[in-house]
């Protein structure tokens, strides 16, 4: 009878406990048998040896008397790995996000509105720095090994360095309402485009009189005019200004400024209404009731700043995003302004009488309607009815004397060369050339700051009525950003 194959694998068997192992009587090892040579014919597999045989019958045994160790049960083996999970579960949430182009899109809405030419920059500038750069280091560990958040940390400090931010102080808030103060133009213009949609910054116009004088225009049109007496540049809803010009020489109609009258309005919490007022050898730093602000609080929305004793000062109205030059040379007073252009052109129709937005009436200029004066375009002495060329200035001692300190030929050049000839004044080559810097101080727009004007009588360069051609010579503009 044949004896049932054993079935072959592992089987834990009956559990046993893990505590001292009970005495068993020993196992008589086998009786050795005599050993013959397997038969390992073609085909065949070589028989076993009796010595493996019992080997492995030794083994067997071996393993049933072998204590068992119990499997865990499912509960615990589910509360270990449960214990696990939750030991690891750190690991195992999502790292946090580095929020690096979250920083610098709120850098970019702080700053996007601010003009590097306007009142009160630096301190706005240096407060989105300020907020940049908090933003950057709440982020820092998230950021690590980032590139960007590195160029943006180093790029941070490249800043605060070269305009003079402390690291210590204010901040710009994302929300605009934080932010918000009616009595700085800029703060609530931001909030006006931020509520609007408007991602266009405000514009701003610019105004200069000076020498014979020359008007530019808001529209950057550039007349030279005879206007003697009174006459309004601007007078809208938040600012009038006033100049008066009496005639230079006997005989001539060329006139120039002795007495500028300027008015900002009462503008609700932000200022009383205030007015200044400077004649020739009278250039007072500060107003006519003897003030030199205007507002409350330390930070003024209205301010007079001298910046030559007797020659020179300036006034910012913060609450209308408005400054204003004033200068004396020689006998004259010279004047430059920047406005915002929503603000400029805020005024009733009975108010349309302003040199800075319509120009000289046509009876009143003094050269061929494009802003040149007609001696300076023939080359020849001006004509009697304009001008009384002065004696012992030609054409030619007058442009060198205007080359010297403006190099560039534009229109600032050749009304010093008709002033120098109308008048003999050395002065009015020094306010042709402080014009010329004051454009450039406060016009918005950089390669508007030269006017050139056309070879010829006929029509103006392209571009309008504001010419920006050089005849012969090209001059390429780098516009600041």
């Amino acid at each position: 009878m044949m004896k049932k194959k054993r079935k072959r694998g592992t089987s834990f068997g009956p559990c046993r406990s893990h505590g001292p192992e009970p005495a068993t009587a020993p196992v008589p090892p086998p009786s050795p048998e005599p050993t013959r040579p397997a038969w390992t014919g073609m085909g065949l597999r070589a028989a076993p040896s009796s010595a493996a045989a019992a080997s492995a019958a030794a083994a067997e045994a071996e393993q049933r008397h072998r204590p068992q160790l119990c499997p865990p049960p499912l509960p615990l083996l589910l509360l270990l790995l449960l214990s696990l999970g939750l030991l690891h579960a750190g690991d195992c949430q999502q790292p946090a996000q580095c929020r690096i182009q979250k920083c610098t899109t709120d850098f970019v809405s702080l700053t996007s509105h601010l003009n590097s030419a306007i009142d009160g920059f630096d301190s706005e500038f240096c407060k989105a720095l300020r907020a940049y750069a908090g933003c950057t280091q709440r982020t820092s560990k998230a950021c690590r090994g980032n590139l960007v958040y590195h160029s943006a940390v180093l790029g941070i400090s490249d800043l605060m360095s070269q305009r003079n931010c402390s690291k210590d102080g204010p901040t710009s808030s994302t929300n605009p309402e934080v932010t918000h103060d009616p009595c700085n133009y800029h703060s609530h213009a931001g909030d006006r485009e931020h509520r609007e949609g408007d991602l266009n910054p405000p514009s701003y116009l610019f105004c200069g009189l000076f020498g014979d004088p020359h008007l530019r225009t808001f529209k950057d049109h550039f007349q030279t005019c005879k206007v003697e007496g009174a006459w309004p540049l601007i007078d809208n809803n938040y600012l009038s200004v006033q100049v008066t010009n009496v005639p230079v020489v006997p005989g001539s109609s060329a006139t120039a400024t002795n007495k500028i009258t300027i008015i900002f309005k009462a503008h609700r919490e932000c200022t009383d209404q205030k007015v200044y007022q400077a004649v020739t050898d009278d250039l007072p730093a500060a107003f006519v009731d003897g003030s030199t602000s205007g507002g409350d609080g330390d930070t003024k929305s209205l301010l007079i700043v001298e910046r030559e004793s007797g020659r020179y000062v300036e006034m910012r109205a913060r609450y209308i995003g408005t400054t204003v030059f004033v200068r004396q040379l020689g006998r004259y007073l010279t004047l430059a302004i920047r406005m915002p252009e929503d603000l400029a052109m805020s005024y009733e129709e009975s108010q349309d009488l302003q040199l800075c937005v319509n120009g000289c009436p046509l009876g009143e200029r003094i050269d061929d309607g494009q802003g040149q004066v007609s001696a300076i375009l023939g080359h020849s002495l001006p004509r009697t009815s304009l001008a009384r060329a002065w004696p012992g200035h030609t054409l030619e001692a007058a442009h060198a004397q205007c080359h010297e300190k403006m190099p560039v030929k534009d229109i600032y050049f050749q009304s010093c060369v008709f002033d120098l000839l109308t008048t003999g004044d050395a002065n009015f080559t020094a306010a042709a050339h402080s014009a010329l810097e004051d454009v450039e101080a406060l016009h918005p727009r950089k390669e508007r700051w030269h006017i050139f004007p056309s070879s010829s009588r006929g029509a103006p360069c392209a571009g309008g009525h504001w010419p920006v051609r050089l005849g012969l010579t090209c001059l390429v503009f780098i516009v600041f950003l």
